[in-house]
C-alpha cells in the first residue's frame, strides 16, 4: 500500500521529528531547523489564502472614515511574539511607538542559554578563542537578528564577554569589535 502524499512543511517536520527523537525537542540549535518546517507553513498556508475568495474579495478591506489615534497589534513570528502599541496625532502622524519583540520576551531563556554555553567553554579560568561564537550561537538560537532587535548598525556584531569568578573578580575580557577584530583584555 502507498503512503499518502505529504506536503514539503509535513516531509519537513517528519524529518525534524525523526532525527532529533520525537517531542519535546530540548536541543537549542533546533529552532533554527524548526524555523525551516514552520516557514514551509507558511509558504503553503499563504498559497492557499492567496486564492482563498473571501480574502480576495474587495470587500475584506474597509478603509477608516476617520484618522485612528491608537492601535495595537499582536503578531507571531518565527523567533516569537511581537507586540506593536502606536499613538498617532489629529493628523495620522504617529506621536508615540512602543514595540515588544521576541528578545525581550525570550530574555531569560537567552540568558541561560548564554550562560550554560560559556560554562561548557571555560574551565579553570582558561578562556577559550572560540567562545565568543559560541555564546553568539547561544543567543541566535533564539533571535537570529538581534541587530534588529537591539537598533545596532547593519553588519556590526559588537560583542563583550566578562568573565569573572564566583568571588565576581574579573579574569578576562574579550571583546569583538564592530569590525570583527577580537581583544582580549
Amino acid at each position: 500500500m502507498a503512503s499518502p502524499r505529504h506536503s514539503p512543511a509535513q516531509e519537513a517536520y517528519l524529518q525534524f521529528h525523526g532525527v532529533l527523537g520525537g517531542r519535546p525537542v530540548h536541543h537549542t540549535l533546533a529552532n533554527h531547523w524548526a524555523r525551516v518546517v514552520e516557514m514551509l507553513y507558511a509558504a503553503e498556508r499563504m498559497k492557499e489564502l492567496a486564492h482563498d475568495p473571501e480574502l480576495t474579495s474587495p470587500m475584506v478591506r474597509t478603509l477608516p472614515s476617520a484618522v485612528p489615534r491608537e492601535g495595537v497589534g499582536v503578531v507571531e513570528a518565527p523567533r516569537g511574539t511581537l507586540f506593536h502599541h502606536y499613538r498617532t496625532d489629529e493628523r495620522g502622524i504617529i506621536t508615540a511607538a512602543n514595540l515588544i519583540v521576541a528578545t525581550q520576551n525570550n530574555a531569560a531563556r537567552i540568558a541561560l542559554g548564554v550562560e550554560k554555553a560559556a560554562k561548557k567553554l571555560i574551565t579553570g579560568g582558561d578562556v577559550p578563542e572560540g567562545l565568543l561564537n559560541m555564546v553568539e550561537m547561544a543567543f541566535r538560537a533564539y533571535d537570529p537578528c538581534l541587530g534588529c532587535a537591539t537598533h545596532s548598525l547593519p553588519g556590526s556584531m559588537p560583542l563583550l564577554v566578562q568573565v569573572r569568578n564566583p568571588r565576581g573578580v574579573p579574569l578576562a575580557v574579550l571583546r569583538r569589535n564592530a569590525d570583527g577584530s577580537i581583544h582580549r583584555e
